[in-house]
This record gives structure tokens, C-alpha cells and sequence, in this order.
């Protein structure tokens, strides 16, 4: 390796992060627009507007805009995927195609059609709810939603007949007290709760239970859950910031003549604040705590030469001011956790507070408010640990499904976080720490896979066939187990581990999420900063590290290393790609490799 080719490059690559901070100093990045949140955006805005009474304001031109942008980005084979980046599949197509049809544009149909025939094997009622169903097996969370669209956009039939595709879901149980929710195995992962509540009702409306008992309880239960809703719902309107999650609770309220309820209305406000010049709508509204955290991360060593001393106190003083400091009305998390963004519909999550965490110690400042902050952080993160030792997102023990459980990318970031801090604990602090961390690197042992390698929970890589993405995985955990102290490291587990990562390095050099997926920025960043992370290694280990440190310099000189690709997962298998990805996660690994490179 080249100490001043790499040096060269991450100078560029840094210049071009820290250009991208907004006037307040901090990151905010932009996701990717997504033809399925827009067309989940427009039919809330059209069913609104056809149950709102005559001479009502109309959303007809927020409609009509994010029409024609849904069929501007179709694909070459008349499908949608999730970002103008992502292949065609049936949840975004399906989306789409009811879209459009509720709002009259027939440009698409036949598109539409022909990819349905081939994936679904049909537009049927049958074909349609089939097809969902086995992309979604048991989680109920977005087959529900997408059913319930497709139903009232007309594509399920007519009448009470559309409806006997769309499973009920049991609302009337958002009513009991929050705290029996992970005794309940609901159907829905926690943070769907409005989701649960809004298709309950609007199925409810169209078409109740047979048994007289089950539809006087499910109808006397109705006005608590919207009472539920209201408390639970942003100032913004927004559930969790997501224009999907908010759109398909706005619909169904719509749909069931709610159109004028409190909550309907704020969330229409949130869909029509949050569309996009050219009529489209990303899946949230920004990640702008976490790719802070991550570009804060990325610089970390060279962060007080680049970032004068005033701006760090206001950096390391924003994240302690949106830190919670109360128990979340959402999922009812204790004070101490940090969201991914610091608006309104943020909740506090464990990748954000393992991220804050990071981001807080890699900035210096030792403040008596920033102590405080991470006494807190660390303290949350180990009280939603679970009885396996792994740490799920929101909430611990609430349920079955795969977004509640326990997850390694997540528990490796709260391992690494931990190991920052630890040596500046002292007391009950530090030994409750160590006892959490302990449990947290047994959890990552067990669920290492026979080949060596992890699979993460938030990100993917669309070229597999499962969708998974155990590079991702895989260089996460690894640099996690790479922060713990020589006697603490499980040497034969990263060994296997880093044998996984040698042996999926593509033939250019680079990686994807495993052998043979096409090499990204975003993926060959990860694992040459975990390679460069575990020290020199076996020359096996130290030549597939140079190849990766030459791969992305070769992308730097040429100039092609901005090019994000959708490998992030949001829920249930949505796509999306975030502009900071690349340039953060490029910065940490030419700062790896620019410590890994001996002095002449």
C-alpha cells in the first residue's frame, strides 16, 4: 500500500464529507426517493380527498405529480422496485399498480400487468394475496398494508369480496396497558402499533366478524385505539417519519369515513410537507442523527484537526440536547436512547445509541453534560438487552419477529460502544458494563454461521438470493471483536470470520455483499476497515487487504466513489440508498488503512 496515494485520496474524500454539513454544522444526507412511498403517499392523499366534503381544499396536483414520477421510474420490465436503483419486486409493483389506478393514469397498466403475470402469475385477487403472502410468511406487518391498498384502490374486487383477502388484525389489543404488548405475540413487529391499529379499523369497517361477540367488542374498542393513535402520533403528524407507515395509516382512516379525525389530518399535513420537488417522497425524512454519528465515527482521529474545537462542543452538544430524556409516549423506552433523526418522529433506537455513543467519545469533549449522556446511553443500551445476550432495536423481549429480536450488527456496535467507554467507567458502572458486554460477545459467538460470517438485520444486498448481507454483517462484528483487549478476543471465531472475508473478495478486488455480488463502495469500505482494524495478520489477510485499499483508490482517482446502492433495509424489506454512505464509510476505511501502513 501506498502511504501517499492513500493519504491523497482520503484527503478528498474527507473534504467532500465535511462539505456536505449542513449550516448548523452536523449532517443530514438524503435518501433516496421511493416509488413505493409515493405511491403509498398519493393514494392517502386521494382517498382523503374523496371522503372530504365538497369544496374542501384537494391534494389533485400532489397526486398528479407523484403519478407521473411513479411512472418515470419504472423498469425497463414494467415493474418497480424500491429506489430508481433496485430491481422490480412484488410488494413495490403491486403498490404501484394500485396507485395508479385509483388515480386514473393507465400509462402503466399494461406494464404492470405483464411483470405480475410473470412473478405473481396473474393480477387475480388469489395470485395477488398469494404472491404477497409468500414473500412475507407469518409478519404481518406490510402484507397487511399492501393488501389493505390494494383493496381500496379496487385490484382485490369489489365489495366485501376484496376485503376476505386481507387478514384482520386484532386492534381492539392496542387499547391494553403497553406493557402487556410483549406478552401478546402480536402479529406486527412493535413499531407498526399504528399501523395495526388503522388497518384493524378500516377492515373492521368493511367488512366485520361473523361472531356478534367479537364485532361489538372490536366496535367498542375503536374509539380508545384512535385515542391510542392520537397519544402515540408525532406533533408532526408523522409516524416514525416514514411517509409509508404514515400514508397507509392516513388511508385506512380515510377509507373507514375518518378523513376529518385529528389524527388523519396531521398525518396528511406530514405527506403533504414532506414531498419532494420533482412529486416523490423518500422512505423517511432523514438519518440525520445516525450518518452524523457514522461521518463523526469515519473521521474519528483525524476529527480534531478537521473539526475546530467550537465546532466539536456544538457537535458533542446537539447530540446530548436530542438524546430522550423521557419515556417515549411511542414505544414507552426509558430515558437515555437516541433516534436516528431528531425530529419528531424519531424513536430511540440501539443502533442510533451505540452510534451516538461512538460519535461522543471519538469527539473528545468531557463535559459534566456529556458524562451524563453517556452514563445514560450505556445504561439504556444494557437495559433492553435481551435474556440471549444480543440487543434488539426498540424494545426489549416484545416479540417473535425478526425486527424484535435480538440482531448481530446491532449488538456488535453496542459491543463496540461499550468498549470505548469502558476504560473512562469507574465503580458499578464499569463492572455492569463489562457484565453486558460479556453477555453481548456470547451472544455474536453462538450465532456465528458455519462458514464464519454474520448476517446483519438493517441491510441487504439485492444481487442474493435471500436478501441477505453477511459482508455487512461479517466486517461489523469483526470490528467490534477487534476492540476488545488480547485476552478478551475470541481468536478462533475471528479467524473464521476473517477467513469468510477473504475468501468472498471479488476478483476486481472488491466486495458485494457476498461472492460474486457486484463490488460497492459502501461493502468494500466495510471489510477493509474491519481487515485493517485486526492488525497485520497473515500475509493471506494483509493481500486481500492491499487488493481492497487499491480497489478503493482506484474509485477514488477516477472519481467514481459517490455512487450510493441500495443495501439499507428499512422495515420489512425496503430498500433504500442514502447519498452519505459512501464517502463515510470510505473515510474510515482509507483511515484504517492509512494506520495500518508502516512509516517508511
Amino acid at each position: 500500500m501506498d502511504r501517499e496515494r492513500i493519504a491523497a485520496a482520503l484527503v478528498r474524500v474527507q473534504d467532500h464529507l465535511l462539505s456536505k454539513r449542513n449550516a448548523a454544522g452536523y449532517w443530514e444526507g438524503r435518501l433516496s426517493s421511493s416509488p413505493l412511498s409515493t405511491a403509498v403517499a398519493i393514494t392517502a392523499l386521494r382517498l382523503s380527498d374523496r371522503d372530504s366534503p365538497r369544496g374542501a381544499p384537494d391534494h389533485r396536483e400532489l397526486v398528479d405529480r407523484g403519478a407521473e414520477w411513479i411512472l418515470s421510474s419504472t423498469n425497463p420490465d414494467g415493474g418497480w422496485g424500491d429506489t430508481d436503483r433496485s430491481r422490480s419486486n412484488i410488494s413495490t409493483t403491486v403498490l404501484c399498480w394500485a396507485a395508479l389506478g385509483l388515480a386514473g393514469r393507465r400509462e402503466g397498466e399494461e406494464g404492470a400487468r405483464s411483470w405480475l403475470l410473470r412473478h405473481a402469475g396473474g393480477t387475480s385477487p388469489a395470485q395477488v394475496a398469494t404472491a404477497i403472502a409468500r414473500r412475507y410468511g407469518r409478519d404481518r406487518t406490510f402484507a397487511v398494508p399492501i393488501l389493505t391498498m390494494a383493496a381500496l384502490c379496487g385490484r382485490l374486487g369489489q365489495g366485501r369480496e376484496a376485503w376476505q383477502w386481507v387478514r384482520p388484525l386484532p386492534f381492539e389489543l392496542a387499547a391494553l396497558p403497553a406493557g402487556w404488548y410483549s406478552r401478546l405475540r402480536l402479529p406486527v413487529v412493535s413499531y407498526a402499533l399504528p399501523a395495526l391499529i388503522a388497518m384493524g379499523i378500516v377492515r373492521h369497517a368493511f367488512l366485520p366478524p361473523r361472531s356478534p361477540i367479537l364485532r361489538s367488542i372490536r366496535s367498542a374498542f375503536r374509539g380508545p385505539c384512535l385515542g391510542v393513535l392520537g397519544r402515540i402520533q408525532p406533533s408532526n403528524g408523522g409516524f416514525l417519519e416514514a411517509a409509508p407507515l404514515t400514508g397507509f395509516v392516513a388511508m385506512s382512516l380515510a377509507a373507514a369515513r375518518l378523513a376529518h379525525h385529528p389524527v388523519t389530518r396531521r398525518a396528511i399535513g406530514f405527506l403533504t410537507a414532506s414531498v419532494r420537488a420533482d412529486g416523490s417522497w423518500p422512505i423517511d425524512t432523514d438519518l440525520s442523527t445516525w450518518v452524523t454519528t457514522l461521518a463523526l465515527d469515519a473521521l474519528a482521529h483525524h476529527g480534531p484537526a478537521l473539526i475546530a474545537e467550537e465546532k466539536r462542543k456544538a457537535l458533542a452538544a446537539r447530540l446530548c440536547r436530542v438524546q430522550q430524556r423521557g419515556i417515549h409516549p411511542y414505544t414507552r423506552a426509558r430515558p437515555g436512547g437516541w433516534a436516528w433523526t431528531d425530529r419528531p418522529g424519531g424513536v430511540p433506537d440501539a443502533d442510533d445509541t451505540a452510534g451516538a455513543l461512538a460519535a461522543l467519545y471519538h469527539l473528545g469533549v468531557r463535559n459534566y453534560s456529556v458524562v451524563r449522556s453517556i452514563r445514560a446511553g450505556c445504561r439504556w443500551l444494557q437495559s433492553i438487552q435481551n435474556r440471549d445476550g444480543g440487543i434488539p432495536t426498540f424494545c426489549r423481549g416484545w416479540g417473535h419477529l425478526p425486527f424484535d429480536r435480538s440482531s448481530e450488527d446491532i449488538t456488535a456496535h453496542a459491543v463496540r460502544a461499550w468498549s470505548l467507554w469502558l476504560p473512562e467507567l469507574d465503580g458499578a458502572e464499569e463492572r455492569r458494563t463489562r457484565v453486558a458486554r460479556r453477555r453481548a460477545v456470547g451472544f455474536l459467538l453462538r450465532r456465528q454461521r458455519g462458514d464464519g460470517s454474520w448476517c446483519p438485520l438493517w441491510f441487504g444486498n439485492q444481487e442474493l438470493e435471500s436478501e441477505e448481507n453477511p459482508l455487512y454483517g461479517t466486517a461489523r462484528v469483526l470490528s467490534a471483536l477487534a476492540g476488545l483487549t488480547a485476552g478478551e478476543r475470541p481468536e478462533g471465531a475471528l479467524l473464521s470470520g476473517l477467513h469468510w472475508l477473504v475468501l468472498n473478495q471479488n476478483e476486481d478486488g472488491g466486495w458485494g455483499g457476498a461472492c460474486g455480488a457486484t463490488s460497492t463502495i459502501e461493502e468494500s469500505s466495510l471489510a477493509v476497515a474491519a481487515l485493517c482494524a485486526l492488525g497485520q495478520g497473515p500475509g493471506w489477510v494483509r493481500s486481500a487487504r492491499d487488493r481492497g485499499v487499491d480497489w478503493l483508490l482506484r474509485r477514488v482517482e477516477s472519481g467514481d466513489f459517490l455512487r450510493a446502492s441500495p443495501i439499507g433495509f428499512y422495515f420489512a424489506r425496503l430498500w433504500y440508498y442514502e447519498a452519505l454512505y459512501p464517502p463515510v464509510f470510505l473515510a474510515g476505511a482509507l483511515r484504517q488503512a492509512q494506520g495500518a501502513v508502516k512509516p517508511d
